[in-house]
């Protein structure tokens, strides 16, 4: 099965990988297919957002890292995927991610959407919050992976 977790991971948070860690169990591939969101403004270029998850699982052959644009159905028929991996921590999230599955559908009726809760550990975690905290100094260390660490350093000039 070839799956694709799509997302705009800005940034990618240890919540991201355990999504994607646990998908990649069950995926002979798994795509991370980082995409610009219009609605948002980013912290880090697509450029950027890329090759941090890149360098988080370089090594590893079964994930690839790449980012796309246009309609994520468009990118998974490229991929040959009918796989949709999203995660879910809360209410909220479910009703988005719902809308999003049957939009998804409705263009392409082959796809299913897999939805996954991540570890209890991080419900609350979202690259809102961790943007928030290292802005304001604090200590994201223990929410995203090192090298996506060593960049929120970098961005803030100062110890997060």
């Amino acid at each position: 099965m070839t799956g694709v977790y799509p997302g705009s991971f800005d940034p990618f948070t240890l919540g991201h990988k355990d999504i994607v860690e646990r998908a990649a169990k069950f995926c002979d591939k798994l795509y991370i297919a980082v995409s610009e969101n219009i609605n948002k403004k980013h912290l880090f270029s697509l450029e950027a957002r890329v090759e941090m998850i890149k360098e988080v699982y370089s090594g590893n052959n079964n994930i690839i890292v790449e980012s796309f644009n246009g309609l994520l159905v468009d990118y998974m028929k490229t991929k040959n995927s009918k796989y949709i991996i999203r995660g879910l921590r809360a209410v909220s999230d479910f009703e988005y991610e719902f809308q999003m599955a049957f939009a998804n559908r409705s263009i392409n009726s082959d796809i299913e959407t897999v939805f996954m809760v991540p570890d209890s550990r991080y419900l609350f975690l979202s690259s809102t919050i961790v943007r928030d905290i290292a802005y304001n100094k604090g200590d994201v260390s223990k929410l995203v992976p090192e090298p996506v660490y060593k960049r929120l350093v970098e961005t803030y000039k100062h110890n997060i």
